[in-house]
């Protein structure tokens, strides 16, 4: 692999860095472009979970949006297409130039076009990046699941199995199709035929083919930590050795950093080329294997001088596009409709999801008290209405999973729920608990200087569900101390009808598009995995806030730092509180540094 990577490792790099560098500034943002096109098109400004079944429904919607699938596929296969050109002439000991491989993969990528090839898209942009073993481009590498599904699929142990029995299909059909792009850019196969090659050729050799993907994965990682690794050293010796910061010792670490940094350029570039060169190896082998015919792809300078002139005209839209849609950047920079930066500056604040519901019964009060020892600042909780019509604290609609009782909210009596036991469900130790009142719930926090989430989850069966809500809002005075949040848009406008002094917040799954026309809504609660950097400036510059839910792990955590959101709803308020904290206060490098410090001494 070594031999085939450096044979045209130039090329490599340069054609890596150059695609990379072009999706970035020229290509991303028009496929998001044409994508915005299409939910205007189909008469959308934005897109919510409430809407987005109607927004996919729609004819015109399906059609645009194969358009631009295709074109995805399209982009994509030029990378991989390109990447198995320069490989294989690598393989032939045969130097190849970028512009040469590119116009051959260009021209291979064209049949992508072609009605006999439609389900190449599967493949290319839908199962490879799903099973996220990195064989996917930088393009589509940050295709993935949200987080909300994955905790979801998580807590449900039938739905764990079904979703990991599909894991397995899928990965047993990824490694039967392992080489059909190889077939298809070398071969000049088309999908039926390379599909039916490739599970030919992977039939006795599915498990060689998964441990050499996994070894070279684990080669990737452990070089990412070695340069890191390597480089702190040096600092921390150069800081040992010296003692003291002046010019020389901030030189020395300069270097060093720069060195890591192009180190991590380098091995960013060739990752897709890394694990692209042990499939292709394993594909000649397993070839001579069962002694079937290896063809290269034959670089005919005639046919690539005629291919040349016609992507001269490709050349030149492209340098158009990229002198556009920077004149345009520039233009909006200059005239204030478009800020680099996120102005909007606030100390982040952290929402305890259902109380501390990682350490005590979801949505009681032993969950409520144990969020404020844990120093959250908002708690999230869930309200239902009982067939009485009291306003009792609950997630579900159903009191099976937290009580036992097989019975739905809306059918029964406040008077039979109160004596149910709300805490044996998590631990023995909680036997007792009860279902508290959303009153009870208010007052406590008034005299506790509590702030609540308080979640609206109406079933339809529900009488002035709002207004009983707004009602006791109003009796503690507990304006200041609260928002309403709902999943349900009509929620937010009644409640803004029974009093529009009460902060509103639109909880949504999905959010794309110009989500301030939602007027009913003060703030917005959105996803963690639908948050982007371009949504919470538009958020910011309307003077809203934007909550992030339902972020668990330190990667989401310090994402949502880094995207400057206003309020995370987490299950693990210490971690929580201390990454943000971290994010504020410490220096990484010395931090590193006293750590390698440790070892050395």
């Amino acid at each position: 692999m070594r031999k085939l990577l450096k044979y045209n490792m130039k090329t490599l790099i340069g054609f890596e860095f150059i695609y990379k560098l072009v999706s970035v500034f020229v290509f991303t943002p028009i496929f998001l472009l044409l994508f915005n096109l299409i939910t205007k098109l189909s008469g959308y400004t934005y897109l919510t979970f409430e809407n987005v079944i109607s927004f996919l429904s729609k004819p015109i919607t399906i059609l645009f949006l194969l358009i631009l699938i295709i074109l995805v596929t399209f982009y994509t296969l030029i990378d991989l297409s390109t990447v198995i050109i320069i490989l294989d002439s690598s393989y032939q000991e045969k130097k190849i130039k970028i512009k040469d491989a590119f116009i051959l993969a260009c021209k291979k990528s064209l049949c992508v076009f072609k009605i006999k090839n439609i389900l190449l898209p599967f493949l290319v942009i839908f199962l490879i990046p799903f099973l996220n073993i990195g064989l996917s481009t930088g393009f589509i590498s940050t295709i993935s699941i949200p987080e909300f599904i994955l905790d979801f699929i998580n807590s449900n142990t039938l739905l764990l199995v079904l979703y990991s029995i599909l894991i397995i299909i899928l990965t047993v059909i990824l490694f039967r199709w392992l080489y059909v792009i190889h077939y298809f850019v070398l071969e000049d196969c088309n999908f039926k035929e390379a599909r039916k090659r490739s599970v030919n050729l992977s039939k006795k050799n599915k498990i060689k083919d998964f441990i050499s993907i996994i070894i070279t994965q684990t080669f990737i990682f452990i070089a990412y930590i070695l340069f890191i690794l390597i480089g702190i050293i040096f600092i921390s010796l150069i800081y040992k050795c010296i003692g003291k910061v002046n010019i020389f010792s901030t030189l020395s670490i300069t270097l060093i950093w720069i060195l890591i940094a192009i180190s991590f350029i380098i091995i960013t570039l060739m990752s897709t080329p890394i694990n692209y060169a042990i499939v292709t190896l394993r594909y000649y082998k397993n070839k001579d294997k069962i002694k079937e015919n290896i063809v290269h792809v034959k670089v005919n300078n005639k046919e690539i001088k005629k291919q040349k002139k016609k992507f001269k005209v490709f050349k030149y839209v492209i340098i158009a596009l990229v002198i556009f849609s920077g004149t345009l950047l520039t233009y909006l920079v200059m005239n204030n409709k478009y800020d680099l930066k996120i102005e909007y500056v606030k100390t982040m604040e952290v929402t305890a999801h259902r109380g501390a519901s990682k350490e005590y019964p979801e949505n009681t009060m032993s969950a409520f008290k144990g969020a404020k020892e844990l120093g959250a600042d908002f708690i999230e909780l869930d309200i239902q209405q009982t067939k009485d019509k009291k306003l009792i604290v609950m997630h579900d609609t159903n009191l099976k999973r937290t009580t036992g009782v097989d019975k739905n909210i809306w059918e029964t009596d406040y008077d039979e729920i109160k004596l149910l036991d709300a805490g044996s469900f998590l631990s023995d130790k909680f036997k007792g608990e009860k279902v508290p009142l959303f009153e009870d719930v208010v007052k406590w926090a008034k005299e506790n200087n509590m702030k609540l989430n308080i979640e609206l989850k109406p079933t339809g069966n529900e009488t002035d569900f709002e207004k009983y809500v707004s009602d006791i809002i109003k009796k503690y005075d507990f304006y200041d101390e609260c928002v309403i949040t709902s999943q349900v848009y009509e929620v937010l406008e009644n409640i803004k009808k029974c009093d529009k002094n009460i902060k509103t917040v639109y909880v949504m799954s999905l959010a794309y598009g110009d989500i301030n026309k939602l007027t009913a809504a003060d703030n917005f609660s959105i996803e963690a995995s639908s948050v982007t950097r371009t949504l919470v400036n538009r958020v910011h510059k309307e003077g809203k806030e934007l909550y992030a839910w339902t972020v668990n792990t330190k990667d989401s955590i310090s994402d949502m730092v880094d995207l400057n959101v206003d309020n995370i709803i987490t299950d693990n308020i210490t971690l929580a509180k201390e990454v943000i904290y971290s994010s504020k206060t410490s220096n990484l490098i010395e931090e590193y540094i006293k750590f390698v410090n440790g070892l050395l001494n």
